[in-house]
């Protein structure tokens, strides 16, 4: 009887879902996430600022929207922090609860660690949100941290609207920080503007770009 050998390379093992949702199957056998094409919306240069608000380009046009943060240095050792709004409000206060984890390591190989901070995450919390560890402020002139704020469907009227950030940052004591923080802004209105600060301080220098990523 003749034998049929299968060359599982071939194999395309990506379900249609998946594949919705950017995922594809590659050579290796993993899945690779490829997301739709990325819009660049704005750019927003800090300096010396209480707070950055971030006021148009923020709608229907995308199903998700991508802040991403480059060398934002602050005047003080701070968190990275957010609130959102909704239409042309200028409150926010809106209501969210969040999830804060990191993970350290500094230039000497000592005191690596990976914690969950319950004092740094949010329960239905109207307050600015921590979404970024501490950036070491004027303890060093090149201390910074750059990182993802992901805004999922922020125009719908259904959903709460999801969020997920990861940021790297150069702290004091010479330490390297791994952060993550995800959670939902509770409301079913449409989200239209957001506004970054530091929880102390201001952001005395770095770059804020906005994107739209589309379906495909």
């Amino acid at each position: 009887m003749a034998l049929t050998k299968f060359n599982f390379n071939s194999f395309d093992v990506t379900s249609a879902a998946s594949k919705g949702l950017g995922f594809n199957a590659s050579a290796n056998g993993f899945s690779t996430f490829n997301p739709g094409a990325m819009t660049l919306i704005s750019t927003t240069t800090a300096s010396s600022d209480s707070t950055i608000q971030i006021t148009s380009g923020i709608d229907s046009t995308y199903p998700v929207y991508l802040f991403k943060f480059i060398n934002i240095h602050s005047s003080a050792n701070a968190f990275l922090s957010f609130q959102a709004d909704t239409g042309t409000n200028t409150n926010y206060n809106q209501t969210i609860t969040s999830t804060f984890f990191s993970a350290f390591h500094d230039e000497a190989d000592n005191y690596p660690s990976l914690t969950y901070r319950a004092d740094d995450d949010a329960a239905q919390s109207t307050s600015d949100v921590k979404i970024g560890f501490r950036t070491g402020g004027g303890d060093d002139a090149d201390m910074s941290i750059s990182g993802n704020v992901y805004i999922f469907n922020p125009s719908s009227s259904t959903f709460v609207k999801h969020f997920m950030t990861r940021f790297s940052s150069y702290d004091t004591g010479s330490y390297a920080c791994d952060t993550f923080v995800a959670g939902y802004v509770n409301t079913a209105t449409a989200i239209t503007r957001f506004r970054f600060k530091m929880n102390t301080g201001n952001i005395d220098s770095g770059t804020i770009k906005l994107y739209g990523i589309s379906d495909s």
